[in-house]
This record gives C-alpha cells, sequence and structure tokens, in this order.
C-alpha cells in the first residue's frame, strides 16, 4: 500500500457524514459494576462522501479519484469540514495555537500535534498530514519565519529547526492539516436514474495509521 500526496476533491468532502469513532470494551461484572477498557490510544476517523455529490459531473470526479487510487490500495488525503485547523473553525491558525513540545537543548525535530480539551481532560491527536503554506510556528511567544527559522515535512509533520530550541523554550505551532485515508471499499455502485431522483451511494472513507 502508498499513500499519495493529493486531496479528495474539497468540494466533494464538503456536506459528508462522519467524524471520530473510539473503540471501547465494556465488561459488565456480575455485582452490577462495569470493566471499560480500550486498545486504541487515539480515535480513528470514518466518513461518507456519497451523501456530498450533488451531479453527475461529481460522480465522474469521484470515479475518476477512485480509480487513480484502486480502490482501497492507495491512502490519500482527505479534508474534514468540521475539524481541519489548529484553531477554532471560526479563526485563522496563528504561530501559538498549539503547543507541540519544550526545548531540551537539543533536539531540532517536534511533531505537529493537536491537544483537545473540556475541562481538566485532554487528547492529544499526532497531526501528519499538514496543509503546506497554511503552517505557522512560534518559539517562546514569537512567531518564526519558515525557510530561516525551521522547515515543515507536509509528509510528516515535523517541524525541523535550523538550531535547537533553548531548554525550556515553549514550540508553539498553528495550521491546517487533512486526514489520511482510504475507500473502504473495492466498489462504487451508481444508479443514474436513481441519483437524479435524489438517491446517492454509499462512498465509505476511513482513517489510515501511518
Amino acid at each position: 500500500m502508498a499513500f499519495h500526496e493529493v486531496r479528495f476533491p474539497a468540494n466533494l468532502s464538503f456536506g459528508s457524514v462522519g467524524g471520530p469513532e473510539r473503540r471501547t470494551e465494556v465488561v459488565a461484572l456480575t455485582n452490577g459494576f462495569e470493566e471499560r477498557n480500550t486498545p486504541w490510544a487515539q480515535s480513528r476517523r470514518r466518513y461518507d462522501a456519497g451523501v456530498s455529490l450533488r451531479s453527475l459531473d461529481d460522480i465522474g470526479s469521484l470515479i475518476a479519484f477512485f480509480e487513480a487510487r484502486q480502490g482501497q490500495l492507495n491512502a490519500f488525503r482527505w479534508k474534514d469540514w468540521a475539524d481541519y485547523k489548529s484553531c477554532t473553525a471560526s479563526a485563522s491558525p496563528a504561530f501559538d495555537d498549539q503547543l507541540i513540545g519544550v526545548g531540551d537543548g537539543v533536539a531540532v525535530g517536534y511533531q505537529l500535534t493537536k491537544t483537545y480539551a473540556s475541562g481538566a481532560e485532554t487528547q492529544s491527536r499526532v497531526i501528519r498530514k499538514p496543509v503546506a503554506g497554511t503552517i505557522r510556528v512560534g518559539l517562546q511567544g514569537d512567531a518564526l519565519q519558515e525557510g530561516v527559522h525551521y522547515t515543515v515535512d507536509v509528509t510528516t509533520g515535523i517541524v525541523t529547526f535550523a538550531s535547537p530550541p533553548a531548554i525550556d523554550e515553549r514550540v508553539t505551532a498553528g495550521y491546517e492539516f487533512d486526514v489520511p485515508v482510504r475507500f473502504d471499499t473495492d466498489r462504487i455502485q451508481v444508479s443514474v436514474a436513481s441519483f437524479q431522483a435524489g438517491d446517492v451511494p454509499q462512498v465509505p472513507v476511513v482513517e489510515v495509521r501511518l
């Protein structure tokens, strides 16, 4: 399996249905209590691209993209319109959106992450597919310049500094990002007559681990 650094057409993913899923194992004990565990450190996202198709031209674009990926074989980028920024949906990414690390005077590489917080609980998500041209990086509250102070590998989400951040310096970043996914089917079934009547095909898409 390969990963194609190409995004599913954003106009087709807009309006799709989907989001994160978790896997929780629940065991009911004889005394009525429960034990709950999860084998997943991070959630996995699923989508249905079919509900966003609005015309036969959209169907043509979908089939061309599906054939180029060879069905489930090759993964690709997906824009999750409900969650594609390091900041809130109404804001623009800023260099201090997310804390991605603390300097130790040695390390020059830092992985982009996004933290989800609710009350005292937080969950960190690794971001491996940032969008080129949208990444902003800061150090100890100051914005840095890409190409001078740092570079970003948009295929891995790793920020590399020209020189290591000093001990205890806060490394922050803001960005837009895509979700690495693949088709969750090897078949696209379309009825032109039913599509024109308002019926749409199911096109399941699932996140892949990289």
